[in-house]
């Protein structure tokens, strides 16, 4: 009996697998005929791991994959392509095969269980077929930006210069173009107003701050007052 068993196995295994195959379609983006021979893919589980290489017709042939949850990684130096998750299951549609083959996008860093895109299937002669997309070209060196004078003027600090610049050399042609009555009433609202800026600034200098923060300034100050008035 276990002789038996034993013997079946090997034909078990055979039933129980499905023929894979991944095909990359042409796209604008893409051109399949130029990815180099070394493009290969690989449908790997915590315990099995299958890998073909990239075939003459732009496909990948996977035989005799059982059952299982997939990940599937398409291995190229030139282009980056979107991994699938691909479902092997016992079942059957109109009667091709022993295996219930499902595809679908997966995310890096999410959970197995979180499915993107379901992917479109063809069955032809017990082949399980699927496409592959092409997510973008690899970029290994970063092109050096070049200078370009306007890209001066995006700085704050120089644009302040500029305005500052206008200022200090406008203005003189701003004063002498000036009509006089306006004129004489600028230079007097100049003048007061400096007068007291002066007092402030003065006001900031004489300003103890060691006495404010001890809360003994006014009290030194009134002090100081009612002595003089009775001497």
């Amino acid at each position: 009996m276990h002789l038996k068993c034993f013997l079946l196995l090997p034909i078990l295994s055979l039933v129980l697998s499905a023929h894979l195959r991944f095909t990359i379609p042409t796209t604008a983006a893409l051109n399949p005929s130029i990815l180099p021979p070394s493009t290969s893919a690989t449908l790997t589980t915590l315990k099995t791991h299958y890998s073909a290489p990239l075939r003459s017709d732009n496909t990948f042939d996977f035989r005799n994959v059982t059952t299982g949850s997939y990940l599937l990684d398409v291995h190229c130096h030139t282009h980056s392509f979107a991994p699938l998750r691909v479902d092997v299951t016992v079942g059957s549609i109109e009667g091709v095969g022993g295996e219930m083959v499902e595809a679908w996008g997966t995310f890096r860093g999410n959970e197995w269980g979180n499915k993107g895109e379901a992917m479109g299937v063809e069955i032809e002669k017990n082949i399980w077929k699927f496409p592959v997309r092409a997510a973008g070209v690899k970029e290994y060196l970063v092109e050096r930006a070049g200078f370009s004078p306007l890209s001066i003027l995006k700085s704050p600090m120089i644009l302040i210069a500029i305005v500052s610049m206008g200022l200090v050399f406008g203005m003189p042609y701003l004063m002498d173009n000036m009509d006089p009555e306006m004129k004489a009433e600028f230079e007097e609202r100049q003048k007061s107003g400096g007068v007291g800026a002066t007092a402030g600034v003065q006001n900031i200098q004489n300003f103890d701050a060691a006495a404010w923060l001890a809360g003994t300034g006014k009290d030194a100050k009134k002090g100081e007052a009612q002595g003089k008035i009775t001497k």
